[in-house]
């Protein structure tokens, strides 16, 4: 027992001992204390290479510790600090207390410059704390931090301290000012210049400077210091009391940093950074007791909270308030103004830009760029896919695979964020904690949150919470699945591939160009942990090889792991747009993504520990300096856009920027505009739906018309939605309901298009707008099969010089801001090079006519035949005798050969039983049907109006997905 105990009463010795000392040290008279050793001098020559000034890392946020911490790096190495008495105030008092003078003190450290404004009692107790430490310094205490400091400071021990002017000195007249100035000014660069001193954290704080003060990438300094914080004031119910008064609240003792775009406050006990406030429109402050309920109150809003500081004085608390405000006026203006569109981001010129047609291209930059990350990646999505192969065909084994890619980077110090959408388990199956589990067990400095939507219900191929964002938006969702092979073994024919080279067509981007087709030999066999890859395999591995409308994924924890049959089952080939953007705009990017992984973080407990940190912007003052620059970028007008809430940023007001742009671009186009996207929902009716993207189109038609203007619009969307579901019975429930809203919004009911359309113009809306959806065709095991091509894109085109990329879908979920979370960016061509519109000469935009040119060469299939004219997007020619004709030849051919689905023939589930009973040319006659197949020219197909028409497509009465409300169909 005694043995036990014995270790107790040892440690309970030495910590009274060491209390006694530090008792003892605080009440000596240091100024009769006097040390051996030399002043260490830094003055220091800018042209020494042995002291050039070395900057604090960016990883230094991830890396703050505690303010007493003996080895903090808080200053530039091989920087003096210059300082300055700027100026001296006479405080007078109605009390009794006499009148104090409040000095202005500007210090000067490399490329930062900032103001203190202290009094002179402020210069004598900061004086007798120094003169405390350096005598409590040569007592060997022993605490691992006394030791490590001491260690520290032998040999560096200065024999005497700069001597503080005395007390009396502090009356100043205007005469003896300059005198008591530079006193001052040499008190403070003496003790600056040892480094015993300079490091102590009584030091730190009387200048008001911390870990985050000299980060350049954080931006310029501005006011830091310890104040009181006041609990809650958060925009979100259940953050905050829901009582009033006192007893409602608790103050905390913090350390508030002022950069230009954001503030925040750490925990000066761990260093810990313990919350984040951007700038934003609602910026504000306020200062008094009746603004703040507070004597001596500090109130700072914006869009998410109300913060409340307390200061020691009113006169303080206006110096605060008015510090802050000047600040930001002067370094982050552009966060305080509202957007054009309402967004959240301004403007920026000169951004490099870049545009995707499918993916191949895509992820391999997306792979490049963060093979040349050194300090942060960020990556959110609908569904992430861990073991995505993302270069194709694979020949370095896994090198190039995701998570492959993500420990790399990890292990050498990059810090990777991911925020990945948490589905509803009855609606969907995309497994969202396996890959937050798979990825979080790579590295440490892998952290994942998962996040849910606002609806009760989330629909398959929604709800797609911004895609990839290291560069802009993640492209071809099949792509973003892709995985490996379990076994070797003969894999199917159905190569998209295939289909391009048997009709002399240059491949997509989705596929390489490498020849794929062998189905028995391997090009080149490699190992990567999964088999053999083998000719197909190099491809679509595993869960790659898909067709969601014949089956849902399943077993996503498998990803190597077949679900379809390849033999039989044609996979549905993707299409999709993407982009990426640098500089200022692919930080505002990265500050949507920060202000909704912060807001994650505070809004779920589990996300509160140290482990998962505050994220913090970095400053637009730097975003020139590119460390990596995607090839082939274009110079352009750039504006990032996002619908975003209350639930999913924590914001006050929610933002439609999105909405908004898409139905300014469409009114002021001139010429044309290019849709492409997954969904096709619109044409309000105030009760169901309320996006106005359809009514802006029917309304430019019908201004076109009335001034003789010619103009077109194209709409390419899928053939059918991306639900499973059997089309030769009708489909299922969830497919009917997404059928009817686009029909709703295309061309069924006097809201839709082209019932507006007709009401003024009749038949003559077919000279305006054409609807079309995309199919291809190939042999699978010696038999003919059609499939058609997925349209997952989110784009529009106008003019040839306008282009809107991004995740929303034309559906009030992604256009009306409160529902999904979406981020997209709008281009405006500032290069411009010849071109032709309408039959005359004009400039277009480089950045949006490679766009629609290379999306008309896909469709069309004039990718390996250059000498088309495709110039003149607005032209009778083009229009009618290359688009519609050659989108109405196609449907016609496909429909002969293999009787598709959707159909115009079919108008009843009647017909529809008819309809799939009659033979098809392809099985009768596969020689005749090869020869008619040889006539199709690219992807495009007339997109089918009246199949199903006389049938109600809405959710059948007693099934789940009647009883949910209307609005998640929408």
């Amino acid at each position: 027992m005694s043995l036990k105990n014995e270790p107790r009463v040892n440690t309970s010795a030495l910590q009274k001992i060491a209390a006694d000392m530090s008792n003892l040290i605080e009440n000596l008279d240091t100024r009769e204390l006097h040390f051996e050793g030399e002043e260490v001098d830094f003055d220091v020559s800018p042209s020494d290479p042995k002291t050039r000034e070395v900057s604090i890392p960016f990883s230094a946020v991830y890396n703050t510790q505690g303010f007493k911490e003996p080895n903090i790096r808080s200053y530039l190495s091989g920087c003096p600090i210059k300082v300055k008495v700027l100026e001296v105030e006479r405080i007078t008092s109605t009390t009794k207390v006499p009148s104090s003078d409040l000095y202005t003190i500007e210090l000067t450290h490399g490329e930062f410059k900032w103001q203190v404004k202290r009094k002179f009692k402020h210069f004598e107790e900061f004086h007798r704390e120094l003169l405390k430490y350096k005598a409590f310094i040569r007592i060997p205490i022993p605490t691992r931090r006394h030791t490590f400091r001491r260690q520290n400071v032998k040999g560096e021990e200065p024999r005497a301290m700069p001597s503080l002017p005395r007390s009396s000195e502090n009356r100043i007249r205007e005469e003896n000012f300059l005198g008591k100035r530079k006193q001052l000014e040499d008190y403070l660069t003496k003790l600056l210049k040892m480094p015993m001193y300079r490091n102590y954290h009584a030091t730190t704080e009387f200048l008001d400077i911390s870990q985050l003060s000299f980060i350049r990438d954080l931006g310029p300094k501005g006011i830091e210091g310890m104040i009181m914080k006041r609990s809650g004031g958060h925009r979100i119910p259940g953050l905050n009391c829901c009582g009033q008064g006192r007893a409602c609240y608790r103050w905390s003792r913090r350390w508030l940093i002022v950069k230009d775009s954001f503030l925040l406050y750490m925990k000066p006990d761990s260093g810990a950074i313990a919350f984040v406030l951007l700038v934003d429109k609602e910026f504000k402050i306020k200062v008094g007791k009746k603004e703040t309920e507070t004597k001596y109150g500090l109130r700072i809003d914006n869009l998410s909270r109300t913060l409340i500081l307390k200061c020691n004085s009113y006169r303080q608390a206006r110096w605060w308030g008015g510090a802050i405000e000047e600040f930001i006026q002067k370094h982050g203006s552009d966060f305080l103004k509202d957007h054009r569109f309402g967004s959240y981001a301004a403007i920026q010129e000169n951004t490099l830009a870049k545009w995707y047609v499918n993916a191949k291209g895509y992820f391999e930059d997306v792979a490049n760029a963060m093979e040349e990350a050194e300090e942060e990646i960020f990556i959110t999505d609908w569904w992430l896919s861990p073991e995505i192969f993302l270069k194709r065909p694979v020949v370095e084994g896994n090198r190039w695979r995701l998570d492959c890619i993500l420990k790399r980077k990890a292990q050498q110090g990059v810090r990777i964020f991911i925020m990945l959408y948490k589905e509803v388990g009855l609606a969907l199956g995309i497994n969202s904690e396996y890959s937050k589990r798979t990825l979080m067990r790579l590295h440490p400095n892998i952290k994942a949150e998962t996040t849910e939507s606002i609806e009760s219900l989330h629909l398959k191929d929604e709800s797609e919470s911004n895609k990839n964002l290291p560069i802009l938006k993640s492209v071809d969702n099949m792509d973003s699945k892709m995985k490996g092979i379990g076994k070797p073994r003969k894999f199917s024919k159905f190569s998209l591939y295939r289909q391009l080279h048997r009709y002399h067509l240059q491949s997509m981007d989705s596929i390489s160009s490498t020849d794929s087709t062998s189905n028995t030999g391997s090009v080149r066999s490699l190992q990567t942990g999964v088999g053999e890859l083998q000719g197909e395999t190099r491809f679509w591995h595993g869960k790659d090889y898909c067709n969601f409308v014949f089956k849902d994924w399943v077993q996503l924890d498998k990803p190597f792991a077949d679900f379809i049959n390849r033999y039989s089952t044609p996979r549905m080939p993707w299409h999709d747009i993407a982009s990426v953007v640098h500089g200022k705009a692919a930080r505002d990017v990265a500050r949507h993504f920060i202000q909704r992984w912060n807001f994650t973080k505070i809004m779920k407990p589990k996300y509160r520990s140290l482990s998962y940190p505050f994220l913090l912007p970095k400053s637009q003052t730097t975003a020139h300096e590119l460390k990596y620059q995607v090839p082939e970028s274009i110079c352009a007008k750039v504006q990032l856009l996002r619908s975003s809430a209350d639930w999913s940023a924590g914001i006050k007001y929610h933002e439609e920027s999105i909405h908004t742009a898409y139905v300014n671009v469409i009114e002021n186009s001139k010429h044309y505009i290019y849709i492409e996207n997954q969904f096709f929902i619109s044409c309000a009716d105030d009760k169901v739906v309320f996006n106005r993207i359809g009514d802006a189109i029917a309304q430019r038609i019908l201004k076109a018309h009335r001034e003789s203007q010619r103009y077109r619009v194209y709409v390419v969307i899928p053939l059918l939605p991306g639900f499973e579901g059997d089309i030769s019975t009708g489909g299922g429930n969830a497919l009917q309901a997404i059928m009817h809203f686009n029909y709703r919004t295309m061309c069924r009911g006097e809201n839709s298009i082209v019932g507006q359309l007709k009401a003024e113009i009749g038949n003559q809306w077919i000279n305006y707008i054409s609807f079309c959806g995309l199919r291809t065709h190939a042999e699978l095991e010696g038999n003919l099969v059609t499939e058609l091509i997925y349209v997952h894109s989110k784009l529009l085109i106008a003019d040839d010089n306008t282009v809107i990329i991004g995740s929303a879908n034309i559906n009030d979920r992604s256009m009306l801001g409160k529902r999904d979370s979406e981020i997209a960016v709008i281009v405006q061509d500032t290069e411009t090079v010849p071109s032709v519109m309408d039959g005359e000469e004009y400039q277009a935009g480089q950045f949006a006519q490679g766009l629609r040119l290379q999306c008309f060469r896909v469709v069309l299939g004039y990718l390996s035949d250059l000498n088309e004219d495709i110039q003149d997007p607005v032209s009778d020619k083009f229009f009618k005798e290359v688009w519609v004709s050659t989108a109405a030849r196609n449907a016609t051919i496909y429909d002969k050969v293999f009787r598709c689905l959707p159909n115009d023939e079919v108008h009843n589930l009647i017909q529809l039983r008819d309809f799939i009973s009659k033979p098809i040319l392809a099985k009768e006659d596969p020689v005749r049907a090869e020869e008619e197949l040889k006539k199709i020219r690219g992807f495009l197909v007339q997109f089918p109006f009246y199949f199903l028409s006389e049938e109600s497509l809405r959710p059948s009465v007693g099934t789940k997905e009647a009883m949910v409300p209307m609005e998640v169909w929408t």
